[in-house]
Formats: structure tokens, C-alpha cells, sequence
């Protein structure tokens, strides 16, 4: 069977190129899962219930549907190394436009910031995935996208530390039963001031993002070379993508996926501070630290002895069985946590909880397997096939609002049912959709 291949330029290694890819997945992570500290620091600056809250999960992922197609017609135009450096810049926008946000308290400009930075996510996203599946052979590239997810992740425990430490010193200040003590001119101004607390650390992210910017522009970092050894002769029609349904329903699969990673990633602190958990600014490193375990065991174990296909039905029969603990398991007692990490000196969460961390664990693998898996094939519609995945990605939007409906009209445990059947539906992608290659 031929592969497409992405070549760099002769006489560049790939080892740059992973270099500077991996420093990206950091970033993307890095700005990716602040959101899971956000949502419930943001819950109490705007006054906000559970559905209203996770409207900055809905900002932020609706940027990949809404760009995703733009973001290739750029990357058509201007090329790879361009686009990457075009991306930066438009995250430095979205990061400087949390200055005003946080200086006027308006919710409605922190959802705007949280859409510009998205959308030179979305950017990068289109250029940096597609490269990572096919710079090498395909049976290892959910491997070489675990190696990326390293990055990502791990930036995604360290973030919610920094957060943490920067911002969430002294909440006991803005508690529900201290903010119901004052009268409402004193809790205007300690929102006020618990919003200011924002400017400084996305100020040094606009500067880091705009350094980095410069960076890439300046590197060695040459435009690749795409060949298509498997494409299909004559031109490519705009719809054509559509006639693989192993990217369609891959697209469809990742919708799921990226709905009930958001949810585990980030709700979970707004559920701990709902249960009384202490730490609950942290919690989100809680799943970013099972998330991490995962990409390990993608490194360590594919494709040498678990097939892509196979690492995607464990993720999905792992994330069922971790669905049912969420939702059945004891919102007080902790033992599970006691047992399996307080040997490690790590504060112990309810069995809940730990179970919604655990999904960490369940979705470390899908995204590694569906690329490959659902780029395997399509020649000159690659291109066009990942931006369809990327728009996969307005699960991230959708699903969590979907969660934060029932969570206000149940119980905030209750609402994590919503997960199950997404998982049910990345379990058919893996048994049978990824198999498919005519309707």
C-alpha cells in the first residue's frame, strides 16, 4: 500500500521540525486547558450559574468550526510556516483582549478573547496535525502524536498549578457565603478586584505568544513538500472529501471525543467546588495527569504491540466503565483516590471525582487513533480531510453546554450521563466506521 508522506525540505532532518511542533502542542495545551481554572474563577466574576459558565467552552471550541475552513484556505495560500506564524499572532491578539475584559468585568469580552484565541488555534491545529500523521509511516503516527500529546498535556497539569498559584491565593474571600454577606456595591468590588487579578498573566502570555512568533519567522524551518503517492489523478473537487466515509465518521467520532475530554478537563473543577473540594483550581491537572499516563502507554505500546484500532476500543470501553463511576460513585467518600495516590502525597478527591479524572486516562488515545486512521487513504483530499477533523472539534462547544443544562436542571452528577453515548459512538468508529471506504 503507498503512503503519503510529509517530506521536509532536503537537507533539514525531522528532528527541527518535531522540535518546534512539540513546543507548539505545548502552548496549544497551555492555553487549551486554563479554561478547566477559568470557567468557575469566571462563574464568580460574572455571577454565573452552570450553563451560563460553560458558554466559555462553547466560545472557544465554536472557533474551530467556524475557522477550520478558513484555516485551510490560508494554509493553501500562504503555507505551512507562515500559517504558524500567522497563528501566534492572532493568539497574541486574543490574549491582550483579556486586558480590557478583565478591566470591565464584561463577560461578553472575555467569550470575544476566548474566540480570537481559538481561532489561531484553529490555525495552527490545521497546519501541525496532519504534519505529525505524515512525517513518517502511518502505523506509527498515533505513536508520534502521543509524543505530541506529552507536550500538550503536560501542560495541561502544570497550568492549572500556575493558575492556581497566580491568581486563586485567598478565595476564601470571594466565597458564596462571603459574597452573600455583603451588601451589593461590596460585591461588585471584590469581583472587580478578583477580575483584575487576570490582566498581568495574559499580558505575559500575548508577549510569550509574540516572541515565539518571532522565532518560528526567524528559524530555519523550511516549507515542506507534500507527496501523494496514493492521491487520486485529476483535480480535486470541493465536496470530494465527503465520498470517505472514514473521515466523515472520524469527524463525527472526534465531535464526541472532544465534547467529553472538555467536560472531564473542564468541569470538573466547577464540580469540585460544587462538592466542597478544597483545591478545586487544581483539579484539571488531576486529568491532564491520567491524560499524560495514556500518551506513555501510546508511546511505549504502539504499534509495537497495540494496533491503533485497538488502543481506540479500549479508550472507548475504559471511558463507558469511568462514565458509570462519575455517575454512581460516592460524592463524599475518597477512598479510591486514598488507595491508588495518597501514597504520592496527593490530596484525595471524592470517588466522583476521581472517576471524572480518570477519563483522562480513557482519552489520552482517541485523538492519536482517529488521524491516522481517518486520514488513511485519501491522497490530495488530506488536506481538506483534516480540516473536517478540526471541525470535529465543535464538540468541545456543543457537548459541554449540553452537560451544564442538565447539571443545573438535575444534580451536577446526574449531568455527566450525557457522556455515555459518545462513547458508545467512538466505540463503532473503532469496531466499524474506520473500516469503511465507500457508502
Amino acid at each position: 500500500m503507498h503512503t503519503k508522506t510529509l517530506t521536509p525540505t532536503a537537507g533539514q532532518g525531522v528532528l527541527l521540525p518535531m522540535i518546534f511542533i512539540g513546543l507548539m502542542f505545548f502552548i496549544l495545551g497551555f492555553v487549551t486547558w486554563l479554561n478547566g481554572s477559568l470557567i468557575p474563577f469566571l462563574k464568580i466574576v460574572c455571577e454565573l450559574n452552570n450553563f451560563q459558565a460553560l458558554w466559555v467552552a462553547f466560545a472557544f471550541y465554536i472557533a474551530y468550526t467556524v475557522m477550520a475552513l478558513p484555516s485551510a484556505a490560508v494554509l493553501a495560500r500562504i503555507g505551512y510556516k507562515k500559517g504558524m506564524t500567522a497563528a501566534l499572532g492572532v493568539m497574541a491578539i486574543g490574549a491582550l483582549a483579556f486586558i480590557p475584559a478583565a478591566r470591565s468585568g464584561a463577560y461578553p469580552v472575555f467569550l470575544l478573547a476566548l474566540f480570537t484565541l481559538a481561532s489561531g488555534m484553529t490555525l495552527m491545529q490545521t497546519a501541525i496535525n496532519p504534519y505529525i500523521v505524515c512525517i513518517g509511516s502511518r502505523e506509527s503516527a498515533a505513536m508520534r502524536i502521543s509524543i505530541m500529546g506529552l507536550f500538550n498535556k503536560g501542560a495541561g497539569i502544570v497550568v492549572p498549578l500556575v493558575f492556581s498559584a497566580l491568581i486563586l491565593s485567598g478565595m476564601e474571600r470571594f466565597s458564596e457565603p462571603a459574597l452573600a454577606a455583603l451588601d451589593a456595591a461590596g460585591r461588585e468590588a471584590l469581583r472587580n478586584e478578583l477580575s483584575q487579578r487576570l490582566v498581568f498573566p495574559y499580558a505575559v502570555m500575548a508577549v510569550g505568544l509574540l516572541a515565539f512568533m518571532a522565532l518560528i519567522h526567524f528559524s530555519s524551518l523550511r516549507e515542506p513538500e507534500l507527496e501523494a503517492a496514493d492521491a487520486p489523478s485529476g483535480t480535486v473537487r470541493r465536496w470530494g472529501v465527503f465520498q470517505y466515509p472514514q473521515v466523515v465518521l472520524g469527524a463525527i467520532a472526534l465531535f464526541g471525543y472532544v465534547g467529553v475530554e472538555v467536560i472531564a478537563g473542564d468541569t470538573i473543577g466547577l464540580y469540585g467546588r460544587q462538592l466542597g473540594v478544597a483545591h478545586y483550581g487544581v483539579l484539571t491537572s488531576y486529568t491532564m495527569g491520567f491524560m499524560v499516563l495514556g500518551y506513555l502507554l501510546g508511546v511505549a505500546l504502539i504499534p509495537r504491540w497495540m494496533s491503533q484500532r485497538l488502543a481506540l476500543i479500549f479508550s472507548a470501553v475504559s471511558g463507558i466503565a469511568f462514565v458509570l463511576g462519575v455517575a454512581m460513585s460516592s460524592p463524599t467518600e475518597s477512598g479510591i483516590s486514598q488507595a491508588l495516590l495518597g501514597w504520592a502525597g496527593v490530596p484525595s478527591v471524592p470517588n466522583t471525582v476521581f472517576f471524572l479524572a480518570m477519563l483522562g486516562l480513557s482519552n489520552a488515545l482517541v485523538w492519536p487513533s482517529i488521524w491516522p486512521l481517518a486520514l488513511e487513504g485519501l491522497g490530495k483530499y488530506t488536506a481538506a480531510g483534516s480540516a473536517l477533523l478540526i471541525m470535529g472539534i465543535a464538540g468541545g462547544a456543543l457537548i459541554p453546554m449540553l452537560y451544564g443544562h442538565f447539571a443545573d436542571v438535575w444534580t451536577p452528577q446526574r449531568g455527566y450521563w450525557v457522556m455515555l453515548p459518545w462513547y458508545g459512538l467512538i466505540l463503532f468508529y473503532a469496531l466499524l466506521g474506520s473500516r469503511l471506504r465507500k457508502w
